[in-house]
């Protein structure tokens, strides 16, 4: 492993941090102390500094040389509305909510990466600190962009990491191409005719109807899609009626659709929308089908890709990088980002995820032995991305 003699001294430091930012979680858009701890530093840096970018968004820009080459590193700052089970001493002060994912690591991460850069500028070009809120579902990242992030901050790409539980401390994983699935919703609402459940020929049966609608959906991605594309259609809500003798007038239905491609996206959701049609025709209901998209699918541009595995590979030592493994069908909001500048999201080991230390998980927490792994593939990523001509 690379490391900078000065990163290995810091170790405790940029741990202490972490844990000051773990007993402190904040929500989506209510990362108040989190953003100000942030900006603090990197100003006690002499790094140029930005707040309020896309709400509690903070951007430090620090610059070398006389290149007009940038280069943008992200990390995100909030928590989840989780109730923390752990009782180590840094454990969440705040009811209902923890750093359940790792964010606390990941700004601690990009702030020793920012303190490494500025003591020894060793690039030439702009480095942009992007300190991002509301990644857990708000949208923080379309918010920063919608405020002028890339038009106040010119960058040529831009750079992201997630701490990976199961994968082994040191490693890190590069896929070039799709890493996270997208995030999208569906709600159904089955409107129907209630009636005595002892005489269900006056009525129209929502709850019938939506057992075969649940059945119908399930062929979507089975036979709509082809099978080396992947796509999940997960039904996880059903509710309806409130009494044994009574068929309800409504029943509703709610999900969720996971997929790697737009154009795989758009034909679940047709599919959908005509399954929904075809059962309500079918049993003389009215149905209601709205589908909300969320997050796009995470892909990463080949060219920056095989770069950040070169780097990881300086980093961690080649046989340490894993290339082009499963892409996980979670969601992440940097894709965003990727839609505007091409760039790469690396997944970074964090252990083997043993005794409920998974992500979203109540007994979760970021393993600090990470830290210098994190830290050394940002400066790295600078200086070579930078590099003096």
């Amino acid at each position: 492993m690379h490391l900078p003699d000065t990163l290995c001294a810091e170790h405790a430091d940029i741990t202490a941090l972490r844990r000051d930012i773990h007993a402190h979680p904040e929500l989506a858009f209510e990362e108040h102390r989190t953003a100000a701890l942030v900006a603090e530093r990197l100003e006690a840096l002499g790094i140029e500094t930005h707040r309020g970018i896309g709400q509690t968004g903070v951007v430090g820009v620090l610059r070398a040389g006389s290149s007009s080459r940038a280069i943008g590193l992200r990390a995100d700052m909030d928590a989840l509305p989780i109730q923390e089970k752990n009782d180590f001493t840094h454990h969440s002060r705040h009811p209902g909510r923890m750093h359940a994912c790792g964010h606390d690591g990941h700004t601690a991460m990009l702030l020793g990466a920012a303190g490494a850069l500025s003591r020894n500028p060793a690039f030439d070009g702009t480095v942009y600190f992007l300190f991002q809120p509301a990644e857990e579902g708000e949208g923080g990242a379309p918010a920063m962009i919608a405020d002028g992030l890339f038009e106040r901050f010119p960058m040529d790409a831009v750079f992201g990491l997630h701490n990976w539980p199961g994968l082994p401390l040191g490693q890190i994983a590069v896929h070039r191409g799709p890493v996270m699935a997208c995030a999208d919703r569906f709600d159904i609402e089955i409107r129907g005719h209630g009636a005595h459940a002892a005489m269900p020929q006056q009525g129209i049966d929502p709850v019938l109807a939506g057992a075969s609608l649940v059945q119908a959906l399930q062929s979507v991605a089975s036979r709509n899609v082809d099978p080396l594309d992947a796509a999940v259609l997960s039904i996880t809500q059903f509710h309806a009626g409130d009494a044994y003798n009574v068929i309800p007038d409504v029943a509703k239905l709610g999900g969720t659709v996971r997929a790697f491609r737009q154009d795989i996206r758009a034909q679940v959701e047709d599919a959908m929308q005509r399954i929904c049609a075809g059962v309500g025709a079918a049993f003389g209901a009215n149905v209601h089908f709205e589908y909300r998209r969320g997050y796009p699918p995470t892909v990463n541009s080949v060219a920056e890709a095989e770069f950040c595995a070169k780097v990881a590979q300086e980093v961690c030592g080649e046989t340490k990088v894993a290339i082009d493994p499963k892409a996980s069908m979670g969601a992440e909001d940097f894709s965003y980002f990727l839609q505007e500048k091409p760039g790469c999201y690396i997944w970074l080991g964090n252990g083997p995820g043993e005794g409920g230390c998974t992500l979203h998980n109540p007994r979760y927490d970021f393993n600090d032995e990470a830290i210098p792994f994190g830290v050394a593939y940002w400066v790295r990523l600078v200086q070579r991305w930078l590099a003096p001509a």
